[in-house]
């Protein structure tokens, strides 16, 4: 049986370009499956705490070795590069992580709904939302600084810092003094379909597990009302809307 390095001796130059860009994708799956599992046993908000430990203790650990090797310098855990880039580019590039997350998505989705169906796509779908929205939401509450019961003010800068607010238009709507209308004027997913002739995706049962988590991690004390969302009838300035209030 061959060790690794005599593997990687044999390979070709191709064989060993093909195994880094594998190297990637397994820590990405394993990451996830890690934090899936964590999550499924002690409980979404202690995997939350757990995985903020993980990455900070990780990510320094693994940008210094590929630093040493690709020959980049790094500080405390980031390509020393990045904060060399015109905030243009900066802009740019947050905006096309937003876009390649979002594909991932949808790829993800489509390659389900081909092998098993419609119905066990929307399932996963759904499921996924149910770690992903608060995950995004401990994120962005970290990166603002927002305060443990911000109210509805935490939750109009969070819903700003969304990958969807980098990459679709959205609106928000004042309707009292703790209450907010949050609108999606123009999506990317349902605006591809109308071009293509197609009927919205009925993604409301998405929605319904998405805009709750996320506002409840802001605040848990704020309510989330769905105002419409397809496969609802919607008018034409949006997509979906969605009622956040503050419930004291």
């Amino acid at each position: 049986m061959e060790n690794g390095k005599e593997t990687i001796e044999q390979a070709d130059q191709e064989m060993l370009v093909r195994m880094v860009m594998d190297g990637f994708r397994r820590i990405i799956v394993h990451y996830g499956a890690w934090f899936a599992e964590v999550e499924h046993q002690v409980g979404l908000d202690k995997a939350l705490a757990v995985e903020d430990d993980v990455w900070q203790a990780s990510l320094g650990n693994q940008v210094d070795r590929l630093g040493k090797t690709l020959g980049f310098a790094s500080e405390n855990g980031v390509p020393a590069v990045l904060k060399t880039l015109p905030r243009e580019t900066l802009a740019d590039l947050i905006e096309k992580l937003s876009i390649n997350w979002l594909a991932n998505d949808g790829i993800w989705f489509q390659a389900v709904e081909k092998r098993f169906g419609m119905g066990d796509a929307k399932r996963c779908n759904d499921t996924c939302w149910t770690r992903y929205s608060p995950f995004e939401a401990a994120r962005i509450k970290k990166l603002l600084d927002l305060p443990e019961n911000g109210g509805i003010p935490a939750l109009k800068k969070a819903l700003g810092m969304r990958m969807y607010a980098f990459i679709n238009e959205q609106s928000i709507e004042e309707a009292g003094d703790n209450c907010i209308i949050f609108y999606m004027n123009n999506c990317r997913v349902q605006a591809a379909r109308k071009r293509k002739g197609l009927a919205d995706y009925p993604c409301k049962s998405a929605g319904m597990v998405e805009y709750p988590t996320f506002a409840q991690t802001i605040d848990s004390r704020i309510r989330t009302e769905c105002v419409g969302c397809p496969p609802d009838v919607h008018p034409d300035g949006w997509f979906c809307a969605w009622k956040f209030t503050l419930e004291e």
